[in-house]
């Protein structure tokens, strides 16, 4: 029984094997493409714009605080600016573009995305 599970094994790796022993010899890209980008680019791009994500709208309020007043409704087609954010970005203060209205919205919604860079 164990010798037959040896043989299989031997025979699994030996497929595997296969396709490496038989690929071609890779070859370096050109020097051009190589420097193409350079190493600082990741952090030298600006910053992604502030969107709200995962909804079609989210309720503007008076304060920072699930409790407060709502004042207005930012649709996700709004453009609006962001005045300040509480610790941690959990409210975000804003100004809706479109409509004018002022106040707070969840930062689980309104956000910027974020880079990600291989080095």
């Amino acid at each position: 029984m164990r010798s037959t599970r040896i043989a299989i094994s031997a025979a699994l790796l030996g497929a595997l094997a296969l396709p490496l022993a038989s690929a071609s010899t890779a070859t370096a890209a050109p020097a051009a493409v190589a420097t193409a980008v350079p190493a600082s680019s990741c952090t030298s791009q600006p910053y992604l714009p502030w969107a709200v994500h995962g909804t079609n709208a989210v309720t503007i309020r008076s304060k920072p605080s699930v409790k407060s007043t709502a004042v207005g409704i930012l649709y996700k087609s709004h453009r609006f600016t962001v005045r300040k954010t509480t610790k941690g970005a959990k409210w975000v203060s804003i100004t809706d573009k479109t409509t004018g209205v002022k106040g707070w919205v969840s930062g689980t919604y309104v956000y910027r995305d974020v880079r990600m860079c291989h080095d």
